[in-house]
């Protein structure tokens, strides 16, 4: 039975498209991919100026998307932290000269109007599960711009990974050939084979390889782990009764949360009319002469209802 009170997103079809980007994916590869680039007071703006070019090519290209969201971590702890003091202690803290450009980056995303979100507690990944599942729940189409595994496990047919990496959609076929499962199974053998980039620490002596295929068999982590009885190995039976609960805290780790009581909610993420002047005031206060000129070239050839310009 439907529930009449749920928030309906757009009533007409075809269904809504909601997109969802991991900013900071696109942050931190810009900030190494570009060379210094400095403001004339001296100030440090090639992250900014690669989130910036990335934002005009996604107002371009993505003009028809209903719902627009950038989404970024909050800080390094997060409820993981509390389930695992290890979890993520060896990535490296964020680089000096990219810490004072997350405060322009901001600026830049409040000038083109595009919500950006970000919650104390949670990873951005949380934020993206959580968004997505109530997207789909409502009728839509889901979109996330992001090159991390992670989330491959919340693809789905009204959900698809977009890895701007190698600039192609990533669907169940592509998660198989990662993880060699499901994409509803992928936390599972991360259960299993761990992750040495989040530090999940998994299953002393098991792969992905082998983690692929004992999920495949069982269904699930704990459907293997009651009937370990059934493995014929008497060594891969010793280790997965040994380290049954770090296996589960593992995949507690890699669960991404889909029910986040988020702060902002899903309609504050609906795409707003552009305001071209306060683009253009940002991109000035930036010295960012080359990327003006494009934009207002842009403007020109998209016309004003097609970039949801606000006359």
């Amino acid at each position: 039975m439907s529930n009449s009170s749920a928030p309906v997103l757009r009533e007409s079809r075809p269904p809504c498209r909601v997109i969802l980007i991991d900013a900071g994916g696109y942050i931190v590869r810009a900030f190494h991919a570009l060379p210094p680039l400095y403001r004339p007071d001296g100030v440090l703006v090639n992250a900014v100026y690669g989130l910036t070019t990335m934002l005009m090519r996604l107002l371009q290209d993505e003009s028809s998307a209903d719902y627009m969201a950038m989404i970024l971590d909050s800080g390094r702890r997060t409820f993981r932290n509390d389930l695992y003091h290890a979890y993520k202690a060896h990535r490296p803290q964020l680089p000096e000269a990219l810490a004072p450009q997350l405060a322009l980056i901001r600026d830049g995303m409040r000038a083109f109007n595009i919500a950006s979100v970000e919650q104390a507690g949670y990873e951005a990944d949380d934020l993206i599960a959580t968004y997505a599942r109530q997207a789909v729940i409502q009728g839509a189409n889901v979109t996330i711009f992001s090159a991390d595994k992670d989330l491959m496990q919340l693809v789905r047919h009204e959900i698809v990974l977009w890895d701007p990496l190698k600039k192609c959609a990533i669907g169940p076929d592509q998660v198989r050939k990662t993880f060699g499962v499901s994409p509803w199974q992928v936390a599972d053998v991360q259960a299993l084979a761990g992750d040495p980039v989040d530090n999940i620490p998994g299953v002393p002596g098991i792969g992905v390889k082998r983690a692929a295929y004992l999920i495949t068999y069982f269904g699930d982590l704990e459907s293997l782990l009651a009937r370990v009885g059934d493995i014929p190995q008497a060594r891969l039976r010793r280790i997965l009764l040994s380290h049954a609960e770090r296996a589960r805290l593992s995949r507690a780790l890699a669960q991404l949360k889909d029910d986040v009581p988020v702060v902002t909610p899903l309609k504050a993420l609906k795409m707003r009319p552009l305001n071209p002047e306060a683009v253009r005031a940002f991109l000035r206060a930036q010295a960012f002469e080359s990327l003006l000129h494009r934009f207002d070239k842009l403007l020109r050839s998209q016309g004003y209802d097609n970039f949801k310009y606000d006359l």
